[in-house]
């Protein structure tokens, strides 16, 4: 099993070992000893599963008071997973980390709690599967607009598929000024970092 750091700190691609042979494969899809010594905490609470069509496009989401971690895999299809860091402490605040998650490859992307999440189907249709740290709360939930020019994000779907509730999510400096609010103070002095 091999854990891949990225230019965001917390965000890490896994790559597990698969082990094939005539009657199909096997491999780990969690292991508490191992992701917690790459930094991945071993108390997830959630487990979720949502199918979705291609060019559907979920996202950004993120918990503002609870703020959730996430480890997601694809065992169905494929999709181009991304997370948003939207920690004002981190030096990479405001950039993305976009990657290839699919049945196929087995990857699986770690976003830390603090950082938006969000994904496109590229495949007919995609059975993804994510587990969380912190319970999901509807009243704490924030959306961030997939198509903000602040950050820029290059999805690769166009046009993408979305939910009413993620049409109304916010751009970029909207969502600065309500993680200000929350924190009372001391965020709207940050721009995306370059």
């Amino acid at each position: 099993m091999r854990f891949i750091a990225t230019e965001i700190a917390g965000v890490v691609v896994i790559e597990p070992d698969v082990y094939v042979d005539a009657r199909g494969h096997f491999l780990e899809t969690f292991h508490a000893e191992k992701y917690a010594a790459a930094g991945i905490p071993a108390q997830f609470v959630q487990d979720n599963q949502s199918m979705s069509i291609r060019n559907v496009l979920r996202g950004l989401h993120m918990q503002l008071r609870k703020p959730q971690g996430k480890l997601i895999r694809v065992t169905e299809g494929e999709i181009w997973d991304v997370a948003v860091d939207a920690r004002p402490e981190s030096a990479t605040f405001g950039r993305w980390f976009g990657d290839l998650l699919s049945a196929g490859n087995r990857r699986q992307l770690y976003v830390p709690p603090g950082c938006a999440h969000g994904f496109c189907v590229m495949s007919e249709r995609a059975l993804v599967q994510y587990k969380c740290t912190e319970l999901y709360d509807p009243s704490d939930e924030v959306g961030i607009a997939y198509d903000d020019p602040t950050l820029a994000i290059a999805w690769p779907v166009d046009p993408p598929l979305l939910s009413d509730k993620d049409r109304r999510n916010v751009r970029w400096p909207d969502f600065v000024q309500q993680l200000t609010a929350v924190r009372g103070g001391g965020v709207s002095s940050y721009q995306k970092k370059a």
